[in-house]
């Protein structure tokens, strides 16, 4: 369900406040048990991880981006796919200049884990809500054409369940199979917040009770030794 009419975010604002009055004024009340999906330019902005970035300056745009890239894996024009601190492998280092002020960049949050968090323990102690909520960005994939978005940031979901060990519906042995939940459903908010529609906010309700845990979205990169194609 879309969280509509969330104003302008600014730098220090309180991203869980003004979440739970616009579901309130929307007739969509945030529940006890819910998930909580913001994307990032908002938490970006309220933690103000904004810069300035001339709109045709493209060498400060490529400085900027291998500034916040621990390595780049390969270019294409102006086109860089790199891998942030946080891990993340994603199309120049996350950075944004859409639903941004001219001639400023959103850089990613600092650390999304943190920031999940901290609106998930807002909503807590200001407003006796208990949810789980995720940070998303948009990437794309490789291999695969269009984008979906994905979680950068968890507080109390599961990144991944793992089912190794269990069985299928014919009582084989599942070995491999680890279902990236938190992904899956940041996806599935995408779809009700779109690209244009200036809905940065979403509530998913009924999911399994079994994937509210502590967590974190470092379940859902890849480790180095286990990556085949870096």
């Amino acid at each position: 369900m879309p969280i509509t009419g969330m104003p302008e975010v600014q730098p220090g604002d309180v991203i869980a406040d003004l979440l739970v009055a616009a579901a309130i004024a929307g007739g969509t009340p945030v529940e006890a048990g819910d998930c909580v999906v913001v994307t990032q330019k908002i938490v970006s902005k309220a933690e103000n991880r904004l810069v300035p970035l001339p709109v045709d300056d493209l060498d400060a745009r490529r400085a900027l981006i291998e500034s916040e890239a621990v390595r780049v894996l390969r270019r294409r024009g102006e086109l860089l796919i790199t891998e942030t601190r946080h891990g993340f492998v994603c199309a120049n280092a996350g950075i944004d200049v859409s639903n941004v002020d001219a001639g400023v960049a959103a850089l990613l949050p600092v650390d999304g884990d943190r920031s999940a968090k901290r609106i998930r323990d807002a909503l807590r102690a200001v407003h006796g809500l208990e949810v789980a909520v995720i940070v998303t960005d948009t990437f794309g994939r490789a291999w695969r054409r269009g984008l979906t978005d994905v979680a950068i940031g968890v507080s109390g979901l599961a990144g991944v369940a793992d089912l190794r060990g269990g069985t299928d519906a014919n009582g084989r042995v599942l070995q491999v199979t680890e279902v990236a939940i938190a992904d899956e459903v940041a996806g599935a908010a995408e779809l009700v917040m779109g690209k244009a529609e200036s809905v940065p906010v979403a509530l998913v309700r009924g999911l399994d009770p079994g994937w509210f845990r502590e967590a974190s979205v470092d379940e859902l990169i890849r480790p180095y030794a286990e990556d085949l194609f870096r």
